[in-house]
């Protein structure tokens, strides 16, 4: 039987701290090793001290007993504390290696792997693999070891006796390899369960005021009742067939023991066993019965924790981002260029995009107009490397933006989307996001540039106020306002802009307009918006249909032309033109 790949990684993983781990197999030995010793006590107590005359001073035994468990007590405290420091410090180490690569995979990641999935992953089953370690490795060594030492005491105090007793070591082993199969299926079904659990938890969390507003109370609450039950069957399958092993055993290891009486009686019948040998052979079974249920025990965690580190290590080995290109020197100038670019999503068989050809000068801001699903938005996620063209190329000043790291490339974009994301940090730390070394004054500059300064000056802490969860705390225009805030104050040749206005209303819309106007002077811009005030100063407004441009031109001409986007305009734009 090959070894898992797994475990060979979990393995290696512990090679810095083999030390510590040495530390805690000596304490695993010594307490294995105080096992025997009770049977040999208990041999000479009765032999010595009940069937005659007693042969030693009475204050010997407590003395014996006191300092046989305190050095058991010490030695136990020793391994358990060495184990618990090495799963603590892999545990952070899994979990770093996790968080580090989910930074790093690509944005289709989330395609195929839902929040809820990735955050079960991170919380839950890295614990199981980490109880896998402590409990496992400690039960296997110390239950191994304990029954090395009690089976060569049984062979010293009675070796015919010993030979039944031997009897279930491949019983219980056959137990264990019985239920093993089973035990890994149901823990890696469980395992999806328990992340599906998770992502309702997440998205009812996240969700609260939609569900609120269309009455989804009792959908959510069937939903999580459903997963909960699932997960609980699950549960009860996995304790079932994981506690069947344990009646068994101790069927085995009473059988066993019976016809080790039997066979004592016989023995002491003949002069052959003294009542000590008795008690004391006895004794040391019965010491036996712990270490065999505990390895009989070990396939439960054991089964979960190889589940659970099949997920983490898939998670740990997806694909990151691509590495290495060219690092840019200099601010770049903004010229963009792409040239025959096609795309589409990986399990999709139609384009999202196909054949788009743009030329695109420093500091001309694009509008890209449509109706849903029409590619605006996959178009303009190509330019900072969230996905790679299909065929064809983008450059930026010339160069092929795949040419270039996207750690650079990435330096000179600024991007306000229409999903603003911002982090239960201060206002100031959502607006520097990124920087390091924050410039005070650029950070009031910025604010100010959003039209903030009034919003910060009224909070209890200025721009130290923290915001909550995603800026929970400010209203939906602060919000998007703080959004445009840390684009202005990254200052970045390119800007994208993704309804950059939609939360707003009118008067915050005008001031943050001319914000923007500032803001998009002497950038290249690329703008997807609905809202007219936008797209009628653009330098060129693309029109883009199933994935291909099919218009391009200003915003008059395109009136002129009397074509898609005429019809658009009027269609979605009328009301705010009379408006």
């Amino acid at each position: 039987m090959t070894l898992s790949p797994y475990l060979k990684r979990l393995a290696e993983m512990h090679r810095p701290y083999k030390k510590r781990l040495a530390l805690a197999f000596i304490g695993m030995i010594v307490t294995a090793a105080t096992s025997t010793v009770v049977p040999f006590l208990l041999e000479f107590i009765t032999d010595k001290g009940f069937v005659g005359k007693t042969t030693f001073p009475y204050w010997m035994v407590p003395l014996v007993l006191i300092g046989l468990f305190a050095i058991r007590g010490a030695s136990t405290f020793l391994s358990t504390y060495m184990m618990t420091w090495v799963s603590s410090r892999l545990l952070s180490e899994l979990r770093r290696q996790m968080f580090s690569r989910m930074l790093d995979v690509p944005a289709g990641f989330y395609a195929n792997n839902t929040v809820g999935r990735v955050i079960n992953s991170m919380m839950f089953e890295v614990q199981q693999i980490v109880e896998m370690i402590t409990k496992v490795f400690t039960s296997i060594v110390l239950s191994t070891l304990t029954v090395v030492w009690l089976l060569a005491t049984l062979l010293k105090l009675n070796w015919q006796l010993t030979i039944i007793t031997l009897v279930l070591l491949p019983l219980n082993a056959m137990v264990v390899r019985a239920t093993g199969a089973r035990l890994k299926k149901l823990n890696q079904e469980s395992l999806v369960v328990n992340g599906q659990l998770t992502q309702v938890i997440e998205e009812t969390t996240r969700a609260q005021q939609v569900i609120r507003i269309f009455g989804g109370q009792a959908y959510e609450k069937t939903r999580f009742d459903e997963r909960s039950e699932n997960l609980r069957r699950y549960t009860m399958r996995i304790t079932s067939t994981f506690a069947a092993t344990v009646p068994i055993t101790h069927l085995m290891t009473a059988c066993a023991l019976s016809v080790v009486v039997v066979l004592a009686l016989v023995q002491a019948s003949h002069g052959q066993l003294t009542a000590g040998g008795f008690y004391a052979f006895v004794s040391a079974m019965l010491l036996l019965l712990q270490p065999l249920k505990q390895l009989a025990e070990v396939n439960g965690p054991l089964q979960r924790g190889m589940a659970a580190a099949e997920a983490v290590f898939n998670l740990i080995d997806t694909p990151s981002e691509r590495n290495g290109g060219k690092i840019l020197s200099a601010r770049a100038n903004g010229m963009i260029d792409f040239v025959n670019v096609s795309f589409f999503y990986p399990g999709q068989d139609q384009l999202a995009l196909s054949g788009i050809n743009l030329h695109v000068e420093p500091g001309e801001t694009i509008a890209f107009v449509g109706m849903s699903g029409g590619g605006k938005t996959t178009l303009v996620n190509l330019v900072p490397g969230f996905y790679t063209a299909t065929s064809g190329k983008i450059l930026l000043d010339g160069q092929p933006i795949d040419d270039i790291s996207l750690e650079s490339l990435r330096t000179q974009i600024a991007m306000v989307s229409q999903s603003v994301v911002l982090f239960d940090d201060t206002v100031a730390a959502n607006i520097a996001y990124g920087d390091t070394s924050p410039d005070p004054e650029r950070l009031v500059a910025a604010a100010k540039a959003a039209y903030l300064d009034e919003v910060i000056a009224n909070l209890p802490q200025g721009l130290e106020t923290p915001i909550g969860d995603n800026g929970s705390r400010l209203s939906g225009g602060q919000r998007q306002r703080l959004a445009i805030a840390r684009a202005i104050y990254k200052d970045a040749p390119l800007l994208i802009l993704d309804e950059a206005t939609s939360a707003l209303d009118t008067e915050s819309e005008r001031a943050v307009q001319a914000a923007l106007d500032r803001l998009m002077q002497g950038r290249t811009t690329f703008v997807i918006a609905h809202r007219l005030s936008t797209i009628e100063r653009a330098s060129r407004i693309v029109v883009l249909s199933a994935g291909s441009i099919i218009e391009v031109g200003t915003h008059h001409d395109l009136l002129a032309k009397q074509g898609v986007y005429a019809n658009l305009y009027h269609l979605q734009f009328s009301k705010d033109a009379i408006t």
